[in-house]
């Protein structure tokens, strides 16, 4: 699974991880947001009503599910047992509370933590959207810190500084090919202590 706060770069670095490699697969999620312009039902999202996503969740439906900036968010359980049972690696792309309840749930599943260099590329990033208002932009940076205060919960942390180098070693660690990050333990601390002290 991968997990990673708002403009950290998490849907770029999956989106490579799985044109460069067929044995990936995307599991998409469920959720109550509105339909964005570039998106497409059932490819990105499977969009759906708060009355049906909670029909769902009663159903057993979900292997998780999480309220993030006021929707619902989940992954559906039988597609991704279905894939599994293929052997295939499957992308589980979620927010930190949808991955502790995976890691409770699926213990041998490998979770991969990105975060971004610093404060300011966060902050650009998420700018550079041009999809949400200012106070949006400063909701989602204040909510992207809280979660990058759950960084050490992650079996491997991938510090998004390049995109070619964080696409490599997110396709070593999500195969199973890399075992330890290509930062150092005190790299990542320090960056994580730099940016949750701003």
């Amino acid at each position: 699974m991968v997990s990673a706060p708002s403009g950290a770069g998490k849907t770029t670095l999956v989106r490579g991880l799985l044109e460069r490699d067929p044995r990936f697969v995307f599991s998409v999620s469920y959720t109550t947001r509105t339909i964005r312009p570039n998106e497409r039902d059932g490819h990105d999202y499977h969009f759906v009503t708060p009355n049906r996503f909670r029909e769902l969740e009663r159903q057993g439906a979900f292997l998780e599910h999480a309220e993030v900036f006021d929707n619902s968010y989940a992954t559906g359980r039988d597609a991704v047992e279905h894939e599994l049972e293929r052997g295939k690696h499957v992308i589980v792309e979620i927010d930190w509370q949808g991955a502790q309840q995976v890691r409770k749930k699926m213990p041998s599943c490998r979770s991969i933590f990105i975060v971004p260099p610093s404060v300011a590329a966060l902050r650009e990033r998420l700018t550079q959207r041009r999809t949400d208002s200012v106070d949006v932009i400063e909701r989602r940076l204040r909510d992207s810190l809280d979660d990058l205060s759950h960084w050490s919960e992650f079996d491997y942390i991938v510090v998004n500084d390049n995109l070619e180098t964080a696409l490599e070693e997110l396709a070593g660690l999500a195969s199973g090919r890399f075992r330890r990050n290509r930062v150092g333990t005190q790299r990542v601390a320090r960056i994580m202590g730099d940016i949750l002290d701003s």
